[in-house]
């Protein structure tokens, strides 16, 4: 007897295989509007940018 009660055979990755995706493309167009924010005049001298020039103190 198992602790999860009884398998049934049901596809999972298939129905899912759509929603994967889009949140690829999702992730994927969230990490080029970051990139491309982090370029702009307000977060270019950003210390926490880490495409900032290192100033040496």
């Amino acid at each position: 007897m198992s602790l999860l009660g009884k398998k049934f055979p049901t596809p999972v990755a298939g129905p899912l295989g759509p929603f994967f995706a889009a949140g690829l493309v999702v992730l994927y167009g969230v990490n080029s509007l970051q990139n491309a924010l982090m370029n702009t005049a307000e977060f270019k001298n950003d210390p926490r940018n880490p495409n900032a020039k290192a100033t040496k103190h």
